[in-house]
C-alpha cells in the first residue's frame, strides 16, 4: 500500500490519540493540558499556540470519534463518521512546504484549533485508507490484554500486535511456555 509521507504522518498522530485513552491497568495519558501539549510536541503538531481546557475537551472528543471510525462494523459506517468529522474541522485543503518538509497538503484552516486540526488532517488520512479499500487494515492490538490501536501497513496485511516486540514477543514466549509445560506434563505421565 503506498501511503505519502503527510498521510503516514496523519495516521501515525490518528493512532498515538488513539493510544492515550486508558487501557486496561494504563491510566488515560491525555488527562490534563500538560499531557495535550506533550502529545502536540511528540507528534510535531504544526501551527498550535496556547493550549487550554477547552482544547483538552476537544482533542478528547476528536479521539472518541476516531475510535469509532475504527470500531465501524463496516466502510459505509466509518465514511459516514469520517464524512461528519472533517466537515465539522472546516477542512481548507492547502499547499504547504513549512519546517523543512517539501510541498504537501495541510487540510485544516490556518488558525484551526488543535481539535480541528487534528481532525481534518487525521480524517483525511483516514479517508484515504477507506478510498483505497483498506479499512481492514485499522486495527486493534490481537493480544487479549491490550486494545492499543495499530494501522497494519505491512505488504500481507499480516500483523496481529500493535507491537511485535512487546505484545507479539511476550504471547510467542507464553504460548512456548505453555508448551513446555505440556510437553513436560506428557512425559512425567507416560514416564511414571
Amino acid at each position: 500500500m503506498q501511503i505519502n509521507h503527510d498521510t503516514r504522518c496523519a495516521l501515525d498522530d490518528v493512532v498515538d490519540l488513539l493510544n492515550t485513552c486508558a487501557d486496561g491497568e494504563a491510566p488515560d495519558t491525555l488527562a490534563s493540558v500538560t499531557d495535550l501539549r506533550a502529545y502536540v510536541e511528540r507528534n510535531d503538531v504544526s501551527d498550535v499556540g496556547t493550549l487550554t481546557e477547552a482544547d483538552l475537551r476537544a482533542v478528547r472528543s476528536v479521539r472518541e470519534r476516531f475510535a469509532r471510525v475504527f470500531a465501524a462494523e463496516d466502510a459505509r459506517t466509518a465514511s459516514e463518521l469520517i464524512n461528519a468529522l472533517v466537515a465539522e474541522a472546516g477542512t481548507t485543503p492547502q499547499l504547504t512546504d513549512h519546517d523543512g518538509y517539501d510541498w504537501h497538503v495541510h487540510y485544516f484552516a490556518p488558525g484551526a484549533s488543535v481539535a480541528d486540526h487534528l481532525a481534518a488532517d487525521g480524517g483525511m488520512a483516514l479517508a484515504f485508507i477507506i478510498v483505497s479499500g483498506e479499512r481492514d487494515r485499522l486495527r486493534r492490538c490481537g493480544a487479549p490484554d491490550c486494545g492499543r490501536a495499530f494501522i497494519d501497513l505491512s505488504r500481507n496485511r499480516s500483523r496481529r500486535y500493535c507491537d511485535s516486540r512487546t505484545c507479539g514477543n511476550r504471547l510467542h514466549v507464553a504460548a512456548y511456555r505453555a508448551r513446555q509445560r505440556e510437553s513436560a506434563a506428557t512425559a512425567e505421565s507416560a514416564g511414571g
